[in-house]
């Protein structure tokens, strides 16, 4: 069963942590180096065991926190190739283990299979996620100006969603802080998702699979959690959708670690997941050998330099390129 808690989310710095009894990823590490031990830690999760770091895309608030914090935790960072190069360029000037992945593509780590899918934003190329493993799914979508048909698509089904809801349209729009300029990029089609957007793309795609919503990136000055939770609230009650769970992640604290279909409990006599320790565990607690990430029988080969591993994963059908399909969307 798949498990996830959001460690922080908004301006300030966004990342989540997703895993099950075998495998543990991270998406996105926005928040500082401290603040990402300090909140895995918090919800049990030893960060020297996780297998893979995935990456949305290079702003400042989805990877602030890398390149000091796998001084340390040397998990593979997985991304595209376009990401990855405005990357190392930037951010990330210390060696690092990277896995290439495909726009559309799918792969496995240890026991979860991740599809990745386009999305509109002023960024390089940003990505989607959805995450699977035998028994649940967890869709990842962050940072999106307006909603494709992909995205509909790869978020049906699943179990928990963590979806950006950025902002309240008249909240926007009476904003005395932020130029008009700055508002435009907001309401663009590559900024961010109102709570209406949000709300709409929910009501179209909840059905009895989906159990849980957490909403994230939530403007300091633009949005209320309760406006946000209401909103999307009254989408799923008028398609008859009231047994839905929505929350609001926070900026400051991670969300409690919840299983992505709600009412599951280990069964009785279950072992605590490997890498996995009680807060007071910590200090006692030995760190765990990590995955290499190259578990997944889509995966293909590596290319070693000497400063920077990088491996790319070849899917068994390429997808096409993010251009074609956003030529290729309806809205």
């Amino acid at each position: 069963m798949l498990r996830i808690s959001v460690l922080g989310s908004g301006s300030g710095g966004n990342s989540a942590v997703v895993f099950t009894n075998e495998t543990r990823l991270l998406i996105d590490a926005g928040l500082s180096s401290r603040q990402l031990n300090r909140r895995l830690e918090a919800v049990g999760v030893e960060p020297e065991s996780l297998d893979g770091i995935l990456i949305t895309h290079e702003h400042g608030d989805h990877v602030r926190g890398l390149d000091v914090f796998c001084r340390v935790v040397k998990a593979p960072l997985y991304c595209n190739a376009s990401t990855r190069e405005v990357m190392v360029t930037g951010p990330l000037r210390e060696p690092k283990s990277w896995r290439i992945v495909s726009t559309g593509g799918k792969f496995m780590i240890g026991d979860i299979e991740v599809q990745t899918f386009p999305v509109a934003h002023d960024a390089t190329e940003p990505m989607g996620f959805t995450l699977r493993d035998a028994e649940s799914g967890i869709g990842v979508l962050s940072d999106v100006g307006y909603v494709t048909n992909i995205m509909r698509n790869h978020m049906r089904g699943l179990n928990t969603l963590f979806i950006e809801a950025n902002y309240d349209g008249v909240l926007l729009q009476n904003d005395t802080k932020r130029p008009w300029s700055v508002k435009q990029r907001i309401l663009s089609r590559h900024g961010h998702l109102s709570n209406d957007q949000t709300a709409s793309l929910l009501g179209d795609i909840a059905d009895d699979n989906l159990h849980r919503v957490i909403l994230g990136h939530l403007s300091q000055d633009c949005n209320e959690p309760q406006c946000a939770v209401d909103t999307v609230k009254q989408a799923l009650r008028t398609r008859g959708r009231d047994h839905i769970s929505v929350i609001c992640a926070g900026q400051s604290e991670p969300t409690p670690c919840v299983p992505a279909v709600r009412g599951w409990t280990p069964g009785a006599g279950m072992a605590r997941p490997a890498g996995m320790a009680r807060p007071a565990d910590l200090a006692s607690s030995p760190p765990l050998e990590t995955s290499d990430g190259m578990t997944g029988p889509e995966m293909a080969t590596a290319t070693t330099t000497t400063t920077t591993t990088t491996t790319t994963t070849t899917m068994a059908e390429p997808s096409p390129s993010r251009l074609a399909y956003e030529q290729a969307e309806l809205f």
